[in-house]
């Protein structure tokens, strides 16, 4: 990777809003003060893209600035986090589709409206491959998803993970992953995570397991089977709809990643949803677990 690709990565991510990555951390606003948060790192307070850490008597502006002070890291992996997290923003979006669109086009605001991505029957095998050889997903577990649907390639050969609401299973949005030697990942144009979420798993079982994303929603069922498995699309530690899964008498497993945002996350969802414990994968992600054991 040249400067330039960096710089572009950087400049994409830069300006997230603030809130917005505090929120994906797991950190919580102050009621009595919309400017001041309540971090793992200690309190923040946020003016616009600055922010400063009174107790450390240290502060910065930016997105980067910040995702490098709460979790101490360096520049790059701060880049490569957000970039996980937030692939769906549009500035993001634009800067992995490659060459920079022009001033004017930058300044549209993204449609609101759901845009489920065309299915493509002739990139169906390469998603399939990407998911059994780079992911370690069984053909007993995959085939199934992919035959109804809730799995599929659109015309970009990307994989597509169906999110879906209520017993009829309405598609309300959807995952993407690529599968191409640009592996990235986002959401299509629309999709509402507050309204539904993908899953797979055993129908009739009382257990739930959170995840955070679709391919480790199903790399945690295959290795325990005997369970729902959801992906919360990034790390969310207060779903819209995981108060009404308690309410049915689901028993909910957070399984986050094993990095300081999936733990803090995981953590702040448990003070909210005491009901809520804890299943921290022995790897990174379910993913990492499955494929150390399996491929």
């Amino acid at each position: 990777m040249n400067s330039d690709d960096m710089r572009r990565r950087a400049n994409a991510v830069r300006g997230i809003p603030l809130p917005h990555v505090l929120t994906c951390w797991g950190a919580s606003r102050d009621r009595r003060d919309k400017r001041q948060w309540r971090t793992a790192a200690g309190p923040l307070s946020v003016t616009g893209s600055k922010f400063i850490n009174w107790h450390r008597e240290v502060g910065g502006g930016g997105a980067i600035d910040l995702v490098m002070h709460l979790g101490a890291m360096d520049f790059l992996q701060a880049v490569a986090w957000l970039e996980k997290h937030f692939s769906s923003h549009a500035a993001v979006l634009s800067a992995r589709s490659g060459p920079t669109t022009s001033a004017s086009s930058r300044k549209q605001p993204a449609s609101r409206v759901f845009q489920l991505p065309v299915a493509d029957q002739h990139q169906q095998e390469q998603v399939r491959r990407y998911l059994m050889e780079q992911r370690c997903l069984e053909a007993n577990i995959l085939n199934p998803l992919l035959a109804t649907g809730k799995v599929y390639a659109d015309q970009r050969g990307n994989a597509v993970f169906l999110m879906v609401a209520g017993k009829a299973n309405r598609p309300i949005g959807a995952e993407l992953r690529g599968t191409g030697h640009r592996v990235w990942r986002g959401m299509a144009p629309g999709s509402r995570k507050d309204l539904g979420y993908f899953w797979v798993g055993a129908r009739g079982r009382s257990t739930i397991v959170l995840c955070e994303s679709a391919i480790d929603a199903i790399s945690c069922f295959q290795l325990k089977r005997d369970c729902i498995c959801i992906s919360t699309a990034g790390v969310r530690a207060n779903p819209a709809w995981l108060s009404v899964l308690i309410a049915h008498g689901f028993h909910i497993y957070c399984g986050f990643d094993a990095d300081p945002p999936g733990d803090h996350s995981a953590q702040a969802m448990m003070s909210k949803h005491p009901s809520v414990q804890r299943l921290r994968p022995p790897a990174h992600d379910w993913n990492d677990v499955l494929c150390n054991s399996s491929c």
